[in-house]
């Protein structure tokens, strides 16, 4: 069965939102029947986003195959609930890579290498890359940047050459422009879209859909206008109108039929007519969306990281936290709290209400003394406290430098001839110079402890994967010594004996963590560890009589949907 392939381009401006309404129509076809997946291709020549600082790029989201990719494959992950990996993100970088390595290798017979056909041919290569597997009806592929930038003309031109090869009844273009109010007119200008198709029209490719990013209601003139001067038909101009969730989007693409669109354009009742419904069953998302926006109280929870001034550095962990508070009724309001500014003298009054503290995972030695702080102040309170890959090791600092007595303690990576490195360099990155794809990535085993909390919160389970993304260890030779003091250590790597998580089993929820459980958060499916914070979280507000919405009947809010039953 030949795979279809639907490709999302935008235009005027960034960051529109293409990852999430791929993410959306991925969810709508997904649950018509069909087997969905959605790749990224990024213009930067970076091979892959794992040694950018997060204020250039967001977060670095982690597929179980050690892939460090954009951010928005945590998106597709969350909508889908569908595993991603290496083909699912393409740079630039990694294509030019690929083909040096050829050139290289005499791979084109002494050739001259070119942009063309070359440089196109291996980004087809990727395009269809995860079509060729035979596990997927649908790829979804976006493609970043803005038409118009030089950087992403090759790709324009693969898709182009790719249309052309594959044929119209199996590709399909959507374009995703910004129509702007301006409000000295007090009128929806369409102008600027206008430009932006027939840019992609001088590199030959035609809109098939018209997803329009607005702040405000689709007029059916605006419709009509666009569809006339863009070639589109009226139905396939859709409105992406802002929303409060960006989980509403697959709601409102759908009240317009967006995925009837696609399913007609790509020909999929025939192609596909033993699988695909006539509508996607939307029941369980509407459940989902219900919970998010009817809680029945609000609990504040610090996020102390040092990325917090950028909103992307820990998108998943801050995803995590909305669909963990769904699934137990509440609001998280995350206090994001900049790890560089915490000290000794005001960590009580920055802490003072909050009913949770998460330290953030990071590199480097920047602000780590605060977060150091937060975890002391979380312990000696007693309140619930969740640590994550960096926040973990801080915890173990802490408690190594505060219970045990041992002043000196530290990470040879913030201090290299520290008397107590209870945090130390792995024992194969010690030989390691480059930085680019060297670190312990991808999803690894981890054995937990019958009886312990980590048992209870996956359910009594003995193992679990899951993802990491780090070069320092807590260091063996001490963990013994650690134990003697209290500190429980309740998940291990079998195969290396690595510690994946420690454990205060006096204290009410303290939970420190190698790996990133925010990776593997879905709509519907919160990690268990963060749902069970969560849960730990609004005890101890209860407790204190802090939650901030006094818990009450449901208020009936508005949701965006055609009917309850979608």
């Amino acid at each position: 069965m030949q795979t279809k392939y639907v490709f999302v381009t935008g235009g005027v401006t960034s960051s529109l939102g293409k990852g999430i309404v791929c993410a959306s129509l991925g969810r709508l076809l997904e649950n018509r029947g069909l087997r969905v997946t959605i790749q990224k291709f990024d213009p930067y020549i970076n091979v892959d986003p794992g040694t950018m600082n997060p204020y250039e790029h967001g977060e670095v989201y982690v597929t179980d195959d050690g892939a460090e990719t954009d951010l928005d494959l945590g998106h597709y992950e969350r909508f889908l609930g569908v595993a991603t990996s290496q083909a699912n993100n393409v740079t630039t970088g990694r294509v030019y890579l690929e083909v040096i390595k050829k050139e290289r290798s005499g791979a084109y017979l002494g050739k001259t290498v070119q942009v063309v056909p070359h440089i196109i041919d291996e980004i087809k290569h990727w395009m269809q890359k995860l079509g060729e597997t035979g596990d997927y009806d649908v790829v979804i592929t976006e493609i970043g940047g803005t038409v118009g930038d030089i950087e992403g003309q090759p790709y324009l031109e693969a898709i182009r050459q790719f249309r052309y090869e594959m044929g119209s009844r199996n590709t399909l273009n959507i374009h995703l422009t910004l129509l702007p109010y301006l409000e000295a007119a007090g009128e929806v200008k369409s102008k600027p879209s206008q430009h932006s198709v027939k840019t992609l029209l001088s590199f030959g490719l035609q809109p098939d859909v018209l997803v329009c990013r607005t702040d405000r209601p689709l007029t059916d003139d605006v419709r009509r206008k666009l569809a006339l001067f863009c070639n589109v038909d009226q139905r396939a101009v859709i409105a992406s109108q802002d929303a409060e969730s960006i989980y509403e989007v697959p709601l409102l693409m759908k009240e317009q039929g967006l995925d009837t669109i696609a399913v007609e354009r790509l020909h999929m009742e025939e192609d596909f007519k033993d699988k695909v419904l006539d509508a996607p069953d939307m029941d369980g998302w509407v459940r989902f969306l219900r919970q998010l926006k009817e809680p029945e109280g609000k609990v504040r929870i610090a996020l102390v990281g040092k990325y917090v001034e950028h909103q992307d550095a820990y998108k998943s962990i801050s995803e995590s936290f909305i669909l963990a508070g769904a699934a137990n009724g509440v609001q998280v309001e995350l206090v994001q709290i900049l790890s560089d500014g915490l000290t000794t003298d005001n960590i009580e009054d920055r802490l003072a209400t909050v009913n949770g503290v998460l330290v953030a995972p990071g590199f480097g030695d920047r602000g780590v003394e605060g977060k150091i702080e937060a975890v002391r102040f979380a312990r000696e309170n007693d309140i619930p406290f969740f640590g994550i890959c960096l926040g973990m090791q801080c915890a173990v600092i802490e408690y190594a430098r505060n219970v045990c007595d041992w002043l000196s303690a530290n990470s040879t990576e913030f201090d290299p001839d520290t008397e107590c490195p209870v945090i130390d360099l792995m024992e194969e990155q010690k030989k390691i110079s480059e930085k680019g794809g060297t670190m312990r990535l991808g999803a690894y085993t981890c054995k937990l402890s019958e009886g312990s909390r980590a048992s209870e919160i996956y359910g009594g389970k003995s193992k679990v994967k899951e993802r990491h993304r780090h070069r320092y260890e807590l260091n063996n030779v001490l963990r013994y010594k650690l134990a003697e003091h209290g500190m429980h250590f309740t998940g291990v790597n079998p195969k290396r004996d690595l510690v994946e998580i420690v454990e205060l089993p006096e204290h009410r929820w303290f939970v420190g963590v190698q790996f990133h459980p925010e990776y593997r958060s879905t709509v519907g499916n919160p990690h268990p560890l963060f749902a069970s914070f969560v849960r730990s979280c609004v005890a101890y507000a209860e407790e204190k009589d802090n939650i901030l919405t006094p818990k009450g009947p449901r208020r009936e809010k508005k949701i965006h949907l055609a009917s309850a039953k979608m």
